[in-house]
């Protein structure tokens, strides 16, 4: 359409800008407020946990009577705090989880567990929760819980069965937070970061009932090949170790309220770039798989758009997955990078295909950039200063490959986290 930008740097402002887009639908300043509950006859403990902690405590926080009780602790990734003037901020290590955050879990449950009838746990949640809520089951170490989490990780799981396994191996996951808050009131106010926005996988659901069993739990080590000890083997063979089921009398007074989720998001943007007149496909926001086999399938979507002669944006959101070789050195990188690593190799250039993907919490992977963009030219530039894209790709070495070009996308943290956004613009 004739409205759409034609020259690279508008395509890549308008990339950056739908980017931006996404971002904002889920900033919690403008998704939180009005899911408050009102205060109780006794008092509001507030617990938050996730990537988005800080800013949706901070956001409850302002919409809060000023009269009304309310203090507790809001648990976040390093480098993702915000002001709070009634609620502590503490920050922790993720995706790996460390000393700190296993303290701070530790602390909320002792807050939690002091509730009365009287009172309400106001707990908002949001992705990255899991790790952060380091606090393993009793007969569990602190530093298995570690080194299993980091195996889970590089098997390339999908999130949710990476939660199944966590929700059986913790003191607070699973429903175990509302068990310990009865007979107060809970009330949950969640962003979703996963697909299918099933409340039970974010942050691996410490106040709603768990439809997973130990059984799974166990199948899934077994199936990725995970090594746990004598203990934690234990655990899962006791049936007392089972998360509390959707009819377990601790959920009668627990109520779940889902704030912002990433179709909610993906829809902005559509909506968005529909009344500018752009053509938009749109894939929907829970795309699954491996990060590299989605670049793959969004590459023929692209082509076959380029060969009916079409200028339209491809737009998608969900959560792919970076399966790592633990035998075999890797390189830096996330699941958007590689998958733009591998959309641009099966493109192989091809004139007037632009792509941007990139994490909507700031943070893709482990590194310090969202995501980055490619344009027709990435394998070309690449080639000039001695690059080789697909061993680049092979040694899951993209965050190397897109900074030597300077097409990073560093934004920082965002303080909100509804997955990732993705974005295919192709020129006629």
């Amino acid at each position: 359409m004739s409205s759409m930008p034609q020259n690279e740097n508008a395509i890549r402002s308008l990339l950056n800008s739908l980017f931006v887009d996404a971002v904002a639908a889920a900033n919690p300043a403008n998704c939180l407020p009005q899911h408050l509950p009102k205060p109780p006859k006794g008092r509001t403990l507030l617990i938050a946990a996730g990537k988005a902690a800080a800013s949706m405590a901070q956001a409850a926080e302002n919409a809060w009577p000023a009269n009304a009780s309310l203090s507790g602790v809001a648990l976040t990734r390093y480098g993702h705090g915000m002001e709070c003037k009634r609620i502590e901020v503490i920050e922790a290590a993720h995706p790996v989880p460390d000393n700190r955050g296993y303290e701070a879990a530790q602390r909320m449950l002792k807050e939690v567990e002091k509730l009365t009838a009287d009172d309400l746990l106001l707990f908002l949640v949001s992705g990255g929760g899991s790790a952060l809520l380091a606090l393993p089951a009793n007969t569990i170490s602190i530093d298995e819980k570690k080194s299993i989490n980091k195996a889970l990780l590089m098997s390339g799981a999908p999130i949710g069965e990476m939660n199944t396994v966590r929700k059986h191996l913790s003191a607070v996951k699973g429903g175990r937070l509302a068990q310990a808050a009865a007979p107060a009131k809970t009330v949950t106010l969640a962003i979703s970061d996963v697909p299918f926005d099933d409340p039970s996988t974010i942050a691996s659901g410490p106040t709603v009932s768990d439809p997973t069993t130990l059984a799974n739990a166990k199948e899934l080590i077994r199936r990725y090949g995970i090594k746990i000890s004598d203990a934690t083997q234990s655990h899962l063979d006791n049936p007392n170790s089972e998360t509390p089921k959707p009819n377990d009398s601790v959920f009668e007074n627990s109520h779940f309220a889902m704030i912002s989720t990433p179709s909610d998001m993906l829809n902005n943007v559509v909506q968005k770039c529909r009344t500018k007149i752009y053509e938009v496909d749109s894939l929907g926001a829970d795309i699954e798989g491996k990060a590299r086999e989605v670049g793959q399938a969004h590459a023929k979507l692209a082509l076959d758009a380029k060969q009916q002669k079409q200028t339209k944006l491809i737009l998608s959101g969900g959560e792919t997955t970076v399966t790592v070789d633990q035998e075999k050195p890797s390189g830096k990188g996330g699941r958007n990078v590689e998958y733009l690593l591998s959309l641009a190799i099966a493109l192989d250039g091809t004139d007037g295909i632009y792509a941007l993907a990139a994490d909507t919490d700031g943070i893709d992977g482990s590194e310090d950039n969202a995501g980055a963009i490619i344009t027709p030219d990435t394998l070309a530039r690449a080639k000039t200063i001695g690059i080789d894209a697909q061993a680049m790709l092979d040694g899951h070495d993209a965050y190397s490959f897109f900074e030597a070009l300077g097409d990073l996308i560093i934004t920082g943290p965002t303080r909100t986290n509804v997955n990732d956004f993705r974005a295919i613009y192709i020129t006629s």
